[in-house]
């Protein structure tokens, strides 16, 4: 069935991409507060099921039913783990490392997506991209400083997540040829509820109200941010957006300083600009790609 076009608007896009990066923000930031007390695995089931709920909340209307149905469960379901495997690895990190670290680390996805394109999805890249896949590695390096004293073993949870996220990114494009976005969404929240719900209660410890109001806060933003970056994709064109993916780097620096008084050091910084120049340069040359096909 053919779906009408969408009237696109560049500027509400990119609005409601930054709000929804900023949603992840304050969720990392009710992670990295949970997780001082609880367990990261019932954080985890925490932020699957009241996204979850966010979720049917929004697109009760379209038909839950509807939402089911697809012609590769597998496929969901390899992509609902890879992204459960990302998101335990990085709350884990947001224990040890401050959220600007942490995020900055995880920006070298991109990189990732791209090197992974040519043996899963036939792409081509060229030498120019595979400098700044390099450099972005070298970005990363230098945040982590291995050999010097300074690096923390849980600066490689970080990098486990990129691995993670790249290839649920690939699995999704995948899907996306055949499959619409809220199916992959349902089955995405789905299995991580199911698998989770039967993790947790081997390390359940009762949440006081305050933890209970954090918890919902937790799934609540990641959907709702989740939900605006959908929104934002369905307004706005994905190389006019893409830029502005690494705007979550500077709401992740403001709650880290205003929240838990950390202020990443100098060579977080450079590094974080050196994964985000390295991406921005594949983003470009991407689009440049794109325009002369």
């Amino acid at each position: 069935m053919d779906v009408a076009p969408r009237i696109q608007n560049s500027r509400l896009g990119i609005f409601l991409l930054c709000a929804g990066v900023a949603f992840f923000g304050f969720g990392e930031a009710c992670v990295k507060t949970l997780a001082a007390e609880y367990d990261i695995l019932q954080v985890v089931w925490a932020r699957y099921v009241f996204h979850a709920l966010v979720f049917l909340a929004i697109f009760s209307r379209s038909g839950i039913i509807s939402q089911m149905k697809t012609s590769r469960p597998f496929l969901h379901i390899a992509r609902s783990i890879t992204l459960m495997i990302g998101t335990v690895s990085f709350f884990t990190a947001l224990i040890y490392l401050s959220l600007p670290e942490a995020v900055a680390i995880n920006f070298v996805a991109p990189l990732l997506v791209t090197a992974l394109s040519i043996p899963f999805l036939g792409e081509k890249v060229g030498p120019r991209r595979w400098a700044a896949i390099f450099v972005g590695f070298l970005g990363v390096l230098v945040i982590i400083r291995p050999g010097l004293g300074v690096m923390h073993w849980a600066a490689f949870l970080p990098l486990i997540t990129a691995i993670s996220y790249a290839g649920y990114q690939i699995m999704t494009r995948i899907a996306g040829r055949t499959e619409d976005t809220k199916t992959s969404l349902f089955w995405t929240s789905t299995v991580g509820v199911i698998v989770m719900s039967c993790i947790v209660p081997f390390v359940w410890k009762a949440p006081d109200a305050t933890a209970w109001v954090i918890m919902v806060a937790t799934g609540a933003v990641f959907g709702f941010g989740h939900y605006l970056l959908i929104r934002a994709f369905e307004v706005a064109a994905v190389s006019t957006l893409s830029p502005f993916l690494y705007t979550q780097i500077i709401w992740v620096t403001i709650i880290s300083i205003i929240v838990f008084d950390q202020f990443p050091d100098q060579f977080s910084i450079l590094g974080a600009a050196i994964v985000i120049g390295s991406g921005l340069y594949i983003w470009h040359r991407e689009t440049l790609e794109r325009n002369a096909t």
